[in-house]
């Protein structure tokens, strides 16, 4: 394959082919693109980015530190330990390594400061007296812990690095599962409404697929460890991902197709929802949910 400049291709996309050069420059311009056209990040703004040292938060935080840095705008790296043996801490190094090169402040919460215990040791009695994956229990306590992290340093907006490929599973997830309001909260702009407790969620590479990020890692030479969670087998994601993949082999764009038919029924369901879910106060901790405890704090007296 050939570029339309007359190079070898390193990418075939819907967009064609594209040389090395272009395929790096196409999804640094897509990601602005986004920035841009959803305001994602503005002047004023201190920016926080959720990494994790894996290929989509490298990704992410690389391009968006670029951003900010030409438009004067503060940013900061926040990451999450779980407690994961043979894997979270690979990553973390990768990342800290990462942030050191580029010179980027880095900050790192663990489950274990949190909640008094990591993810392996809540994971066992999770899954057998409460039938909790541990998926659900970290996505609970993780974006918690981001929450309150980013809040406490200041943060105005909280990056994370979920692409085309994440969404158009999350989208067809809630579909399966009936849950529709959820779909509400999705697209670039994560949630229904404002509300100062909670530090806005944004999505840069949210018209990234995975394959581009996983190709933008290695011609960037960026440092990873394209290992994946040990725990992700156990969860409805991994079901909905396989097949999603196992389409978009069969059916070249497939996955863009959802997004945008997601995205065209977006603002019906923004519309329906919004406003139907009251927000209260956690009596225990004082965060915003939708109940007199919210879901982390119930978790951390069940697992305790």
């Amino acid at each position: 394959m050939e570029c339309a400049c007359g190079k070898k291709a390193v990418y075939k996309g819907q967009g064609g082919a594209l040389c090395q050069t272009h395929f790096l420059d196409s999804v640094e311009k897509k990601v602005e693109r986004t920035i841009h056209e959803y305001g994602l990040i503005k002047k004023g703004d201190t920016v926080c980015v959720a990494a994790s040292g894996g290929k989509d938060s490298l990704v992410v935080l690389f391009l968006v530190n670029n951003y900010c840095s030409s438009h004067d705008i503060p940013l900061f790296a926040l990451a999450v330990d779980e407690g994961i043996e043979g894997y979270r801490e690979h990553t973390l190094t990768d990342l800290k390594t990462f942030c050191e090169k580029g010179k980027i402040a880095l900050h790192v919460v663990s489950f274990k400061e949190s909640y008094g215990k990591t993810l392996d040791e809540i994971h066992e009695k999770a899954l057998k007296q409460f039938n909790k994956k541990p998926c659900t229990v970290c996505g609970v306590f993780r974006r918690t812990s981001l929450n309150r992290k980013a809040k406490e340093l200041g943060a105005t907006k909280l990056i994370t690095g979920h692409n085309l490929d994440d969404e158009s599973q999350s989208f067809l997830m809630n579909v399966l599962l009936g849950n529709m309001s959820h779909n509400a909260s999705l697209g670039p702009v994560t949630g229904l409404s404002d509300n100062e407790s909670f530090v806005p969620r944004v999505k840069p590479l949210y018209f990234v697929t995975e394959k581009e990020t996983r190709l933008y890692c290695f011609l960037k030479g960026f440092k990873i460890d394209f290992a994946e969670c040990p725990n992700v087998h156990l969860s409805f994601r991994s079901r909905v991902r396989d097949w999603l993949n196992q389409m978009e082999s069969e059916f070249p764009g497939v996955k863009n197709s959802v997004v945008n038919a997601f995205l065209s029924i977006l603002p019906d369901l923004k519309s329906k929802y919004k406003g139907k879910k009251e927000f209260k106060t956690c009596e225990r901790c004082g965060d915003p949910c939708s109940g007199d405890v919210c879901n982390a704090c119930k978790l951390e007296e069940q697992l305790s």
